[in-house]
Parts: structure tokens; sequence; C-alpha cells
């Protein structure tokens, strides 16, 4: 499902025949397509934020996906790779992978699925490309097109002056275009291959798991739906994906042979499932298409959730309070209800009242780590000194399990400035600016930490290297 456009400036000179501009632009396509894969089989490093995908963190979503997700990785030989599901700040329907630990998935996906099969299966997908090794593979394809790039580039464009020298410009243009176009075709050819395989793939996993493809097929069914007219008349060959068409019609099939093609989601299942949706459209969308979606008469769990959130976001906190408590009232034990009380008392200017139902929310989550941090920040929000060494607590607690959270690094520097502990302040601060992408500014409060520590000791080690962490290149 990985996708990619990667669109190239035209640099070369204005004057020159048709014949060599049409070769050296099919050449300029086919370095495109060769860099666009070298791209997707790239990783984002996690603390370049600034320069990588905009991510979202929410507890209640990621410990659904891991539940999704830990049988299917079970079945494909990768429970013990500490494989991560991870939610992009993306409105459209899209999952893909970009390194061997990570499975990327739009907001917009999570919210469209209607069952939780269907974002299983996807996920089901994914994982298929990770345990085909398909990255890797890819890499090795990138390069051995490049050097044949390269080698094609060279030989055509020496045909091409020789061609012209003999009056015979188009001749040396074929020359140059013709093992180009071959080489991208081979790459592309290459990909839908891929995906098939992991077609494959993940319905073999689902059958291992006793769950059912169907969500799988209706999710690809509706790509190729959606795709059908801008699919048409197109070249199978010039496209990195199988035709959808054709694509739908070998799953069906695969899909249906399947002893689990009819089994259902669980029903406490799909209740996670809806709440993780109206969630997800209570934060991320305007409250106007909020309660389009979950319109006063719609009384479900799920609906209220939605609205509640919804409420709290855009303002109306004492009706918000009223509509949090009554969803605690049903579900007084639920973690998330609790956190979303804290999280509405916090953003609303009230960290002293958030403290109470975050704890309860910790309490409530055995300990899950996003919600540590956000009542390490109620603590440090509250402005009273003596919750600082309990914000320091909590917070370092949090990052030993989360080591690449910029947040609960701010907030701890901000506990130790409290404290009046400046060293380990700046040491907190400069790792927030690093897992920001900030390097610079991460080198030198890094810099000035080591100047209060004393050499040798934990502290300036961790600050020593900071100082001589190299810069990434993007």
């Amino acid at each position: 499902m990985t996708e990619a456009l990667l669109t190239m400036p035209d640099q070369s000179p204005a004057i020159r025949t048709r014949g060599q501009h049409r070769g050296l632009s099919l050449a300029r396509r086919a370095t495109a397509v060769v860099t666009a894969a070298a791209l997707l089989a790239g990783s984002w490093p996690v603390h370049a934020q600034q320069g990588g995908p905009p991510l979202l963190r929410d507890a209640e979503t990621e410990q659904l996906l891991r539940d999704y997700t830990r049988p299917i990785l079970r079945a494909a030989g990768l429970e013990k790779q500490n494989i991560q599901v991870v939610i992009i700040n993306d409105p459209t329907f899209n999952a893909f992978v970009a390194d061997g630990r990570r499975i990327f998935v739009n907001y917009g996906a999570l919210r469209e699925s209607e069952t939780p099969n269907q974002i299983i299966g996807v996920l089901a997908h994914e994982t298929g490309h990770l345990a085909g090794g398909h990255l890797s593979k890819l890499r090795e394809q990138v390069s051995r097109a490049q050097t044949q790039l390269i080698i094609a580039m060279l030989l055509g464009l020496g045909a091409a002056v020789a061609g012209a020298r003999a009056g015979a410009g188009s001749a040396g243009a074929a020359a140059v275009a013709a093992p180009q176009a071959a080489i991208m075709r081979t790459m592309l050819s290459y990909q839908r291959q891929q995906e098939e395989n992991a077609d494959k793939a993940a319905v073999k996993f689902l059958n291992a798991t006793g769950q059912s493809a169907r969500g799988m097929y209706e999710t690809f069914k509706r790509f190729s739906e959606q795709s059908l007219y801008a699919a048409a008349g197109a070249d199978p060959y010039n496209m990195s994906h199988p035709m959808p068409a054709e694509r739908v019609r070998a799953l069906e099939e695969l899909a249906k042979s399947s002893p689990y093609w009819n089994k259902k989601d669980d029903p406490a299942l799909q209740l996670r499932h809806d709440m993780m949706r109206a969630k997800v459209s209570g934060f991320m969308e305007r409250a106007d298409t909020v309660l389009r979606r979950y319109p006063p008469s719609n009384t479900s769990l799920p609906a209220r959730y939605a609205r509640a959130i919804a409420a709290y976001r855009h303002g109306d906190l004492r009706n918000a309070m009223a509509q949090i408590d009554a969803l605690i009232a049903v579900q007084p034990n639920n973690p998330y209800f609790q956190e979303l009380k804290g999280q509405a008392y916090l953003e609303g200017g009230k960290p002293n009242e958030a403290i109470a139902p975050l704890r309860k929310a910790v309490q409530l989550s055995q300990n899950a780590p996003l919600i540590e941090m956000l009542l390490g920040q109620a603590y440090v929000a509250s402005e009273n000194k003596a919750y600082a060494e309990e914000a320091i607590k909590i917070l370092r607690a949090a990052l030993s399990r989360e080591p690449e959270a910029a947040l609960g690094y701010t907030q701890l520097a901000m506990a130790y400035g409290r404290k009046g502990d400046y060293a380990e302040a700046d040491l907190a601060s400069a790792q927030a600016a690093f897992l920001r992408g900030d390097q610079k500014t991460a080198r030198d409060l890094a810099s000035r930490a080591k100047t209060r520590f004393a050499i040798g000791t934990p502290g300036w080690v961790k600050a020593d290297d900071i100082v001589n962490t190299k810069p990434i290149k993007n």
C-alpha cells in the first residue's frame, strides 16, 4: 500500500533537439522512480520530527493497535522484533512500512475502518512486507537499478553524441531512452510482485490466527472502486501496484477459501474499535463535523465519547465535564475516561483539578507512560514546588519506557528547574531539543550542562554524548 510521488525540476539547458529532450526526460523519470523507491526503503529518524512525518500519540489507540498486531506478528515470527504501529497525522486512508521496525498508519485509516477486521487486514498486509524482507530486497533492487541506470545513461549518451555527429539525433535519443524505460518497468514490476506477495502473506497470517480476511478484501475492494476511473486506460506495466481489479479478484479468491471467511469480530473488540474511531473524530475533526457523525440523537457510548471530547476541545469546559462525568458513571474503571477528564482540566487551565483523575488513570492503565507524562505535566503546571519531586519521579519512570518522547523531557526539565537542579534541567532540555531535531540547541544546552556536572558522572557522560553527536544531514 506504499506509494510515493517525486517531482524533479527540469534544470537542463533550454536548447536541445526534440529527440534529445524526450530521451533525457525519460531518463529523468526513470531516475525519479529509482529515487522514490530509495525513499520508501529508507527510514524516518524518530527524533527528527521537524523533517519526518507528523506523529500522533494516544495511549488508548496505541494499546488497541498493539492488541490487533500482536497475534499477527506472532504468526509471522516477528513477535520478538519490537515492531511498533505508529499513527500519522494524515486524514487519508493509508498505511505503509518505511523501515524494519515500524508500521505507519494514517489516522484517516483508523477513522474510516468500520470494523476491527478491516484495519487488522491492512496491518496484516504491512506485516507481510516486513516478514518478506521486502524493504531490504527493495534496497538491493534499487542499488542494482541505479548501477544499470548509470551504465545505460553513459552508453546512451555516448550513442546520442555519435548519432548527433552523424546527423541521426533521434536514433541517439532512442539509445538513451530505451534501456532506461526497461529499467523503470523492471522496478515497477518488482514492486507489483511485492504487493501481491504481501497480500498472500496477510491472508496466511489471518488464517493462522483464526481471523477473517473479509475486512481486508472489503478495504481493497473499496480502493479498487475508487481508483477504477483513474486506472482506466493506464498501462499496467507503468504502475507500482497491481491493477486494482486484478488484485481484488486474486484476493477475493484467496480470502473466500479461508474457513474463517464468515467469522465476525468479537462484540467487545468492536466496541473498543468504535470508541477509538469516536476519539479520533472528537480530537481531529471540527465540532460541527463531529456532531454530524455523532448527532445528539445517537446515545451510544462511542457517540457520547466523541461529543464530550469535542465539547472540551472547542472551549465548553463545564459542558464537557458534565458529559465526561456521565461517561465515568457508566464505566468508572475506564482509565481513558479518567485521562480525558484530567486532560480537559489541564488544557482548560486547571492543573490542580487535573491531578486526581490523572492519578487514577495511571493506576487503572497499569502505569501507561503517556498518561504518566500527562500527570507529570499537571504536577509541573500546578506551580506547586511540593510536587516537583513527584513530577521528576513519574516522568523518569515514563521516559524509561518511552525514551524518545520529547514532551516528557521538556516537562522533566521544568520539574528540575523548580527544584533548582539546573544541571539536570539543562540536560533534560538538551535531550528534548535533540528529539525534536533541533541539534544546535541540543548541543548548546548539553555543553552548558557539562559545566554543571562533575566530570565523568552519568549526567556529564550523557551531555557529552549529545555534544559529540554528528548532525544528521537531511
